[in-house]
């Protein structure tokens, strides 16, 4: 088998290629965690810092049902259900720059949300990471 990375020859059943820490296989998980390190993992290559972000809002009749909630005290589902989504796109866009990098995991995730401040009740999700290609402990 070919590595599609660095494209050195590789054993038919590696699950990572020995030279660049890449996975072979399509189905393999994209690595993702909030703290510098993955458990069972090293660093082999650190690729860059990545950001994505995406801005949400929501329409006249979430607006509204939200203001009513708001009235009413407890949490606004109407806005719960936007923030969901964005945290998850943001999560998804910072997986497509990694790998566009080369990338198989991202640590030091970090997610923040902001108001734009213009009333127009436009949220920002941004997530931030380190690009990295790991490889299991005691690959060579």
């Amino acid at each position: 088998m070919i590595c599609p990375n660095c494209k050195s020859e590789v054993a038919e059943d590696a699950r990572f290629c020995p030279r660049c820490g890449s996975p072979l296989l399509e189905k393999e998980m994209f690595l993702m965690s909030t703290t510098p390190t993955i458990p069972g993992y090293r660093i082999s290559r650190v690729l860059g810092v990545i950001t994505a972000i995406t801005p949400r809002t929501r329409g006249v009749l979430g607006k509204f049902i939200a203001s009513w909630q708001t009235m009413l005290g407890g949490e606004v589902t109407a806005f719960t259900k936007e923030l969901e989504k964005a945290r998850k796109e943001a999560m998804e866009r910072l997986k497509e720059r990694a790998r566009s990098l080369g990338a198989n995991a991202i640590v030091g995730v970090d997610f923040e949300t902001s108001d734009l401040g213009i009333g127009a009740g436009v949220v920002v999700v941004s997530a931030t990471g380190t690009a990295v290609l790991v490889e299991p402990e005691g690959a060579l």
